[in-house]
Order: C-alpha cells, then sequence, then structure tokens
C-alpha cells in the first residue's frame, strides 16, 4: 500500500513537470494585442507552473500534469474570457519542439524565411494540398515531413503571396499557427 502510494507520488511530481509550449493564433496582429506579462497571469490563474513568454507573438512556456486535451480546452477559455476574443492555440511538448526543429528540410538562406507550422491533426496535408494549389513566387517551396508543414517563402512575400494569402482563410483560423524557424530555435533554448 506504501508503495503504491509512493508511486502515485512520484507519478504526480513527474506530471507536473511536463513542459509545454502554448503557440496562440493571432496575437498582436490585427487589433488583438495583449501584453506577454498579461497571458502569463491568465496561464497562472489557470493552474500553470513555471510560466514565461518568449517574444511577443504568443509563445507561452509552462508545466502542468494535465492532459493536452484538456489544457486546450482551458486555456483557450480562460484566454477568450479575459482578453475578449476567440483564443485559438496549439499545444507542443518539449520533445515535439525538438522533432519540428530537427525535421526541417530547408536549408537556411539570407534570402528566405522558412516557417514550421502546429496545429490539429491532419493539417499538414491540408496546407500542403493548398499549398500545391497555389501560384509560387520564385524559388518558394513548402514540404511535409512526418506529420509538420514546413514552407519557404522569399523575405518580403510571406503575406503578399498567394499561399501567405490562403493561411489568412478564417476558415483555417482555428486549425494552425505558424511560426518562423528562428522562434522554433529560441523556445527549445527556454523550454
Amino acid at each position: 500500500m506504501n508503495q503504491n502510494l509512493n508511486n502515485d507520488r512520484m507519478k504526480q511530481k513527474t506530471d507536473e513537470n511536463i513542459r509545454y509550449c502554448a503557440f496562440l493564433r493571432g496575437v498582436n496582429v490585427k487589433g488583438t494585442n495583449m501584453k506577454m506579462a498579461d497571458v502569463c497571469a491568465v496561464f497562472e490563474k489557470a493552474g500553470m507552473k513555471n510560466i514565461s513568454s518568449v517574444l511577443a507573438s504568443g509563445n507561452i512556456l509552462f508545466s502542468s500534469g494535465k492532459p493536452v486535451e484538456t489544457l486546450k480546452i482551458l486555456l483557450e477559455k480562460e484566454m477568450s474570457a479575459h482578453f475578449s476574443y476567440d483564443a485559438f492555440m496549439f499545444l507542443k511538448s518539449k520533445h515535439e519542439v525538438e522533432t519540428i526543429l530537427e525535421r526541417n528540410p530547408f536549408t537556411p538562406e539570407e534570402r528566405f524565411h522558412i516557417y514550421g507550422f502546429v496545429g490539429i491533426d491532419g493539417v499538414a496535408e491540408i496546407l500542403q494540398t493548398e499549398f500545391e494549389k497555389s501560384k509560387k513566387t520564385a524559388g518558394e517551396e513548402a514540404q511535409v515531413v512526418t506529420g509538420n508543414f514546413y514552407w519557404k517563402v522569399p523575405k518580403g512575400n510571406t503575406i503578399g503571396s498567394e499561399f501567405g494569402k490562403i493561411l489568412g482563410r478564417k476558415n483555417l483560423k482555428d486549425t494552425f499557427t505558424s511560426r518562423n524557424m528562428n522562434t522554433f530555435e529560441k523556445i527549445l533554448k527556454k523550454i
């Protein structure tokens, strides 16, 4: 009996140390302005631990022992209520962030941005299909690697490219968000 209690306590202690990054969609763009300190306060109020932010684009690091599905629902609800907007976020563990970085199929080039996408199951294939149908600029590429979608686009063309405009469609807003690969590197250093 004492051994089971000990095991349960060890499991609880381990679970509380699971590190996540919440990738919020649409933060500090198109009139949705928020300070990361305020966002971190919402996470703390929701019971998260060891909270910090990376950049002002909605990358919140935290620890929790709750299941990912529960966390997503809870945190989106709290964010929506606090900031009076429809919050969408995607949670990734430290290992998943590492995987996104390791599997990047593109070599960094000075003239290009490389983006990694996080989202719902199956969104990588949807994005790849949309990319294949869109008109491309010179050097623009996309690829799905083990369920992750990556996009390489010339600097200055991210929003102006045909695919960039597709990414802004309202019917896709709750399915994904993206970050520059440099942002993933900064997150991994802090997570």
